[in-house]
């Protein structure tokens, strides 16, 4: 009998479903007749439907009137996750947000199976919030109760790097000792495992909350922000010497989930304030064009093709700002994006060792260490999986897909 559990992969910047019928799986074509769909959302300002994946960005790359909204799983936990906010002309939370988004899911799931999907079994990171055990547990339940709401009955999660491993295991040797590396759009996600007759047993999973969405945060706070007045100086209202422009706005404007957020009166009086104390005021102006005209997301995608484009060594690499400014543009090399980003391969080596000791493995045991997630595809990630583990030999799986694949054969497994 066919399972009528449907294994997710909510992820940050993009989700998958997937099932096993027999012994063949099937990614699920839930955009179009693509394997992963977008995690974005689009609100018309005419209450219109809400739109998600694909065409939630055509239709805010076309310009048309409305908010768009992406990386909503970093709210999971947070107290923004459950606030009432003035999105596409009524209020909603983001929790019912992610409730519409996971229905549809299993609305197109059904459809593409013809079959009704009571179950979920959902991945998960290891830790949401690795600094905090209570924001951790509530970001879980807040995900669950997401699940429950959108249709399913009930809901089981898994690790994802430990689905990773029921998939991908096969890459490494026989017997090896291997380590997923799963680098998402928020979180960083690692399992020790050791595959024997097929079956693969975990010895040890860890994880931080760190991703390809910091990645865009600390790229655009060191290469896109400083043409908009980041780090520059205000003239005091009275009395000699300079003031530091504040931070706050910059590092909003630099984080996915909190750029919808920023489009107030209050935020754009601040900044009009300041441009008359700048000691640089045509860079703060470029600031309030960018709350004024609502290109928080033109930039972050700039960002983000300026990232991709210098981490493929590009030399042509930029960031394109025109839309703020004409010929606007922020120059990033391999090397300058490198050095941005060095204190976060640090931080994933790091992660990697501390791995290895939970599952009682020295790194020089490691045999074989797999790259999975979006963001895996950074250069200074296998750099940092290089270091921690000198001796094992590096393989890729399916970066956006080893985790789907791994809950539906997980999924299969449970219903056997």
């Amino acid at each position: 009998m066919p399972t009528r559990t449907l294994a997710i992969d909510f992820g940050t910047s993009n989700s998958a479903a997937a099932v096993l019928e027999g012994n063949q799986l099937h990614r699920l074509p839930i955009e179009r007749d693509a394997q992963t769909l977008p995690t974005a959302v689009f609100f018309p300002l005419d209450r219109g439907a809400m739109q998600i994946g694909a065409a939630a960005t055509a239709a805010f790359i076309a310009g048309e009137d409305g908010r768009y909204m992406r990386a909503l799983k970093s709210v999971l936990g947070a107290d923004l996750f459950h606030e009432p906010r003035l999105i596409g002309g009524q209020r909603r939370t983001i929790s019912q947000i992610v409730v519409a988004f996971l229905a549809e899911v299993r609305s197109r799931a059904q459809i593409a199976t013809g079959r009704q999907f009571s179950s979920a079994l959902s991945g998960r990171p290891v830790h949401f919030h690795s600094a905090d055990p209570v924001r951790d547990a509530r970001a879980e339940a807040d995900l669950r109760a997401c699940y429950l709401a959108a249709g399913f009955d009930s809901v089981q999660f898994m690790y994802e790097p430990e689905a990773a491993a029921l998939a991908s295991h096969a890459l490494g040797a026989a017997g090896d000792i291997g380590l997923i590396v799963d680098i998402g759009g928020g979180t960083s996600d690692f399992s020790v495992f050791q595959a024997v007759d097929g079956r693969v047993q975990i010895l040890a999973s860890h994880g931080i909350r760190l991703g390809g969405t910091d990645f865009d945060h600390v790229v655009s706070l060191t290469h896109a922000m400083p043409l908009l007045g980041y780090g520059g100086s205000l003239r005091r209202e009275m009395g000699e010497g300079l003031l530091p422009v504040p931070n706050h706005i910059y590092a909003d404007l630099a984080t996915w989930s909190k750029i919808p957020f920023l489009y107030t009166p209050e935020a754009r009086r601040a900044v009009k304030r300041m441009v008359g104390f700048a000691v640089e005021p045509r860079k703060l102006r470029r600031l309030e064009t960018v709350l004024h005209d609502e290109l928080g997301h033109d930039l972050a995608f700039a960002v983000e093709g300026g990232k991709i484009d210098a981490n493929a060594g590009d030399a042509r690499a930029t960031i394109t700002m025109g839309k703020i400014e004409p010929g606007l543009a922020a120059p990033i090399t391999r090397t300058s994006l490198d050095a941005a980003l060095r204190a976060f391969q640090e931080a994933l080596q790091a992660s990697a060792a501390e791995t290895c000791r939970l599952a009682g493995v020295s790194p020089s045991q490691i045999g074989t260490v797999i790259l999975v997630g979006g963001s895996s595809l950074m250069g200074m990630v296998e750099a940092a999986a290089r270091a921690a583990c000198p001796k094992a030999s590096i393989k890729r799986s399916d970066p956006f897909t080893a985790v789907v694949d791994g809950l539906a054969l997980a999924a299969a497994e449970g219903a056997d």
